[in-house]
C-alpha cells in the first residue's frame, strides 16, 4: 500500500482548492457575458483565501474583474493572506 504523507495531502487539497477557485472565476465570467446569475464578489474573495493562486490566475488569464476597485485590492489582500497561511502550514508540516 502507498503511504501518503501529511505534506502530500496538503498539496492535494491546495491544488484542488486552487482549481475550484479558478473554475469559480471562469463560471462568473461566463455568467457575466451571458447576463446570467453572478457569483457574489464576497464569495469570490472568501474562496480566494483558500485558493489564492487559482483566483489570481482566474483574474489574469480570464481577464475578469481586473479593473474593478475595491475588488482588485481586496483580492490582493486575500491572496497575500492565503500565501501567508500556506507558508505557515508547510513550515509546521516540514518542521515536525
Amino acid at each position: 500500500m502507498i503511504e501518503v504523507s501529511d505534506t502530500d495531502r496538503a498539496l492535494a487539497v491546495l491544488a484542488t482548492t486552487n482549481l475550484l477557485n479558478f473554475g469559480l472565476f471562469w463560471f462568473d465570467k461566463v455568467q457575466a457575458r451571458a447576463h446570467g446569475s453572478r457569483v457574489p464578489e464576497r464569495m469570490l474573495l472568501m474562496f480566494s483565501l483558500a485558493g489564492g493562486l487559482g483566483a489570481w490566475m482566474g483574474q489574469h488569464i480570464l481577464r475578469h474583474k481586473t479593473r474593478k476597485e475595491p475588488f482588485r485590492t481586496l483580492l490582493g489582500v486575500a491572496i497575500t493572506l492565503h500565501l501567508a497561511g500556506v507558508a505557515g502550514l508547510f513550515y509546521l508540516l516540514l518542521a515536525a
